[in-house]
């Protein structure tokens, strides 16, 4: 499974610019939190224990608001912003021009780890800077409310920063169900699940997140991921009059906190989002996820020992994760949903499918690898297919309809407020471009002379 091409832009996804990847990853933590290790799991499902409400509710964002946790918010009385981060003190190495000390990092501790509702936030530079950009984001809705500028939501009048967090939360909501969704699976079964109902996710009780969808549908991230990143105008691959070092994983995943290593981040470590989503007459042109397909960047083949994780494969990890908690093949999936399965010719189709075919999974074929197979085989690479597309839509519908404080359930006729490109939606580009600083470092203001 890993990609002997990582380079080669004919493995780009034209659909999906390169920010996805790590909104995915986000939306992930923001809706699981299993600590459950691999070898404590065995075949009992049941031993996984979920230690994040299974909400699009931001809790990996608020923590549990700034009564309990006042540390992640400023001081009174301006306890409804988040408290930002600078960068380092001492200049960095890609270019030394840009000032130091610049509140472009997340808050740390004085060992370097962030101070923010999920930790797993800091695993990488990509994730941390988003994280910061949904703490940006906040910090203007709070301040838009108080100008006026921003109206509030309707319904009673609650403190600020209760205001401020459900009109985040429902532009959350709004850009996970129009704009990532509707880029990674079928549109059209995502609309069947929204105007049809549910069949298969079907919670009796609480919402819960479904093994099939923690451990394989939703892992295609996996597949997402860049070998390396346009990432700003110092740290890429492109040439340029800046350029120091293409922007690897191996560098992203050292500037974070977890890595115990390159925090806080160098000024020159701030990222650039007109190189992850799409922006329009910006004279900059967003880098791209790589296909949907069974294939991953190489470096996720030997993340080293670094304090992320203790030297792993990911692909292998991932398999064995599957087969640990017992999940069903892709093909006894696909037959219980009632859509035809992949032919054991399709699954043993190029390079990777003949190495299943030779342990003959190409008959029952495990459960995340059939998800991108399917992708590859029936989504033309582009997005999921009907598999994979449905637990996504079941899953992500059913938690925002299990949610009573959710837009969907609550308002399902909301549209949103807040200035868009398009008035009526929301997406990332527009959430970023509210919150403004989209380039710092090609800022003046943030250069020395």
């Amino acid at each position: 499974m890993k990609d002997a091409n990582s380079a080669d832009p004919k493995g780009d996804n034209e659909d999906v610019p390169a920010g996805f990847t790590y909104l995915g990853q986000f939306i992930d933590h923001d809706i699981t939190f299993d600590t459950t290790p691999i070898q404590e799991v065995l075949v009992d499902p049941l031993a996984l224990h979920n230690f994040r409400t299974p909400a699009l509710d931001l809790d990996c964002l608020y923590g549990r608001g700034p009564g309990d946790q006042p540390f992640l918010y400023q001081l009174p009385p301006n306890d409804a912003l988040f408290v930002i981060g600078r960068t380092n003190a001492t200049p960095g190495g890609g270019d030394p021009k840009v000032k130091p000390s610049l509140d472009f990092d997340l808050p740390r501790g004085p060992q370097g780890q962030a101070i923010i509702g999920d930790p797993r936030n800091d695993e990488n530079l990509i994730v941390a800077q988003l994280h910061l950009a949904f703490m940006r984001f906040h910090n203007k809705v709070v301040e838009g409310l108080q100008k006026g500028t921003v109206a509030p939501p309707s319904g009673l009048r609650r403190s600020l920063f209760e205001e401020a967090r459900q009109l985040v939360i429902w532009h959350y909501q709004w850009i996970v169900l129009n704009d990532f969704l509707k880029r990674v699976i079928d549109k059209d079964v995502l609309e069947n699940v929204l105007e049809k109902g549910r069949s298969f996710y079907l919670p009796q009780g609480d919402a819960f997140i479904p093994v099939e969808f923690s451990a394989a549908a939703y892992r295609l991230g996996h597949s997402m991921v860049r070998e390396a990143y346009d990432y700003n105008e110092v740290f890429t691959f492109k040439d340029g009059p800046r350029k120091a070092v293409p922007a690897s994983l191996r560098l992203l995943f050292r500037f974070s906190g977890r890595s115990g290593t390159g925090v806080p981040i160098p000024s020159d470590w701030i990222i650039d989002w007109r190189r992850f989503f799409q922006f329009q007459n910006d004279g900059v042109t967003a880098g791209l996820s790589r296909k949907l397909d069974p294939f991953l960047a190489p470096t996720l083949s030997e993340i080293p020992d670094h304090g992320v994780l203790p030297g792993v494969n990911l692909p292998i990890a991932n398999l064995r994760r599957g087969r640990s908690l017992g999940l069903p093949s892709g093909q006894n999936v696909a037959r219980r949903m009632r859509i035809k399965p992949l032919s054991p010719e399709d699954i043993a189709k190029g390079p990777d499918g003949q190495v299943a075919a030779k342990h003959n999974l190409h008959l029952e074929t495990p459960l995340w690898y059939y998800i991108l197979k399917e992708a590859e085989q029936r989504g033309n690479s582009k997005n999921l297919g009907p598999v994979g597309s449905r637990i996504l839509a079941e899953v992500f519908v059913g938690l925002l309809e299990c949610d009573a404080s959710s837009f969907l359930a609550s308002n399902p006729q909301w549209k949103p407020t807040l200035p868009s490109s398009k008035p009526g939606t929301f997406t990332m580009t527009d959430l970023l471009r509210f919150s403004g600083d989209l380039s710092p470092i090609n800022d003046a203001k943030n250069l020395l002379p």
